[in-house]
C-alpha cells in the first residue's frame, strides 16, 4: 500500500488522545443524530444567522418561527457537537469553526444533501447489502437492480442532490482535464459513462473540431440529449445506447476513436466488471490511441480529509449504487489496468477536488 503522505501520518499511526478517543467513539454511537442536528442548523438558517450575529434562545426563536424547545434541544445539540459556541454571561451562541466549515464549504454541503436525501434511508440496510453483494439499500428509493438505472426516473429532489455530488468533484477538474487530453490533439473521442453530457461539452467549446460519442445506458443517452440539445457544439456530440455489463456488448468500432475517456467510470463496476470493460476498450485502440481514467484515488490525496469522504463514498456504492464496486486505491485499479493489456503511461495526481489522470496505452 502506497499512501500519500497525509494520508500516511492519520492511517498508520494514533494521534489522538484517548479522551478524545473516547468522544470520538460517542460521535459514532450517535451519528445519524449528529448528522440531522447539523443539517437542520443549516436548513433552519440558525448558523447562517449566528455567522453574523450573536443571538440568544429567544431570539432566534423569534427569527426562525420555531419553539423555544425546538431551539434549546438545537443549540443545545449544537454545542456538544461543537457547531456553536455561547457567552455564559450574555447566553448569547456565536458560530464555531466547524459550524462555519459545515455551513459555507461546498464539499461539505453537496455531500450533506446527497447522504440525507439519497442515503439516509438506505444505509438501514448495509449490513444485508455487504453480506449479500446488493444494494440492498436502493429498495428505499426504487425497484431497480442498480442505481442507475434508476437515476432518470428519481423524484426531482433526489435526483438533483445526486447530480450535484456527482457533478461537483469532477466538474472542478475539467480545466486542467482538457489541457491533458487535448494535448494529444484528439479528432474523435470516445466518452464512456458520459452521463448526461457536461465533459462533452466541454470537449466541443475547447475544440471545434473535436467529435465525442457518448456511451451510456440508453435511458442515460436520453437525459444526455434533452440536456445538451441545442446547445453550441451538440451537433459534434453523438450517444450510443449500451449496458456495459453485458459482456456481448462490444465497444463501438465503426470509426477509429483517438481518445477514450472514462471520468468517475470505473468504480462504478466490480474488479470482474472493470477488466471485462477495460478489455474491450484495449480491443478498439491501436498503438496511437489514448485512454484516460479519471478517478478519485483514495491514497494519492493531498487532505486526509479527501480520504476519508472517498473510503466513505465506498460504502454509497455496496449500499445504493450497485452493491459490489468502490473508489480506487491506486495500485488496484493499475492491476486492473495491466490484467486488460494495457500499461499505465503518465499518472497526473491532484486535480481540482482530488482527481487523478491515468493515461493508459495498448501494450
Amino acid at each position: 500500500m502506497n499512501l500519500s503522505k497525509p494520508v500516511h501520518e492519520h492511517y498508520t499511526q494514533e494521534n489522538i488522545s484517548a479522551p478524545e478517543a473516547q468522544r470520538l467513539a460517542e460521535f459514532i454511537s450517535w451519528g445519524p443524530v449528529i448528522f440531522q442536528t447539523g443539517r437542520l442548523m443549516i436548513k433552519f438558517g440558525i448558523l447562517e444567522m449566528l455567522r453574523s450575529e450573536e443571538l440568544t434562545e429567544e431570539e432566534i426563536s423569534g427569527r426562525t418561527g420555531l419553539s423555544p424547545y425546538a431551539v434549546k434541544c438545537l443549540l443545545e445539540a449544537s454545542l456538544s457537537i461543537g457547531l456553536v459556541l455561547v457567552d455564559t454571561e450574555t447566553e448569547k451562541f456565536r458560530i464555531a469553526k466547524t459550524g462555519w466549515f459545515l455551513l459555507n464549504d461546498p464539499a461539505t454541503r453537496v455531500n450533506i444533501d446527497l447522504n440525507h436525501d439519497v442515503n439516509y434511508r438506505g444505509f438501514f440496510y448495509m449490513e444485508e447489502s455487504l453480506l449479500n453483494g446488493k444494494p440492498e439499500g436502493l429498495k428505499t428509493l426504487g425497484p431497480w437492480p442498480t442505481l442507475y438505472q434508476g437515476l432518470s426516473q428519481f423524484p426531482k429532489d433526489i435526483q438533483d442532490s445526486w447530480l450535484a455530488f456527482d457533478h461537483f468533484y469532477s466538474d472542478q477538474s475539467f480545466r486542467e482535464a482538457l489541457e491533458i487530453v487535448f494535448s494529444t490533439h484528439p479528432r474523435t473521442l470516445l466518452d464512456v459513462g458520459g452521463n448526461t453530457g457536461r465533459w462533452a461539452l466541454q470537449c466541443v467549446a475547447h475544440d471545434p473540431e473535436v467529435e465525442v460519442t457518448i456511451l451510456d445506458l440508453p435511458q442515460q443517452i436520453e437525459m444526455m440529449k434533452a440536456r445538451t440539445g441545442g446547445l453550441e457544439g451538440s451537433e459534434r456530440i453523438g450517444g450510443i445506447g449500451m449496458d456495459l455489463l453485458d459482456r456481448t456488448a462490444q465497444m463501438p468500432a465503426d470509426k477509429r476513436y483517438d481518445a477514450v475517456w472514462m471520468s468517475q467510470f470505473l468504480d462504478c463496476f466490480s474488479e470482474e466488471q472493470v477488466v471485462s470493460i477495460l478489455e474491450r476498450t484495449c480491443a478498439i485502440m491501436d498503438s496511437g490511441t489514448r485512454l484516460f481514467i479519471m478517478e478519485t484515488l483514495w491514497d494519492r490525496q493531498k487532505f486526509e480529509q479527501a480520504s476519508l469522504c472517498l473510503t466513505l463514498t465506498s460504502l454509497y456504492f455496496t449500499v445504493m449504487a450497485n452493491g459490489n464496486s468502490k473508489m480506487f486505491r491506486s495500485d488496484d485499479l493499475m492491476r486492473l489496468i495491466d490484467s486488460s493489456g494495457l500499461e499505465v503511461e503518465a499518472i497526473h495526481d491532484y486535480l481540482g477536488h482530488g482527481h487523478s489522470i491515468l493515461v493508459c496505452r495498448k501494450k
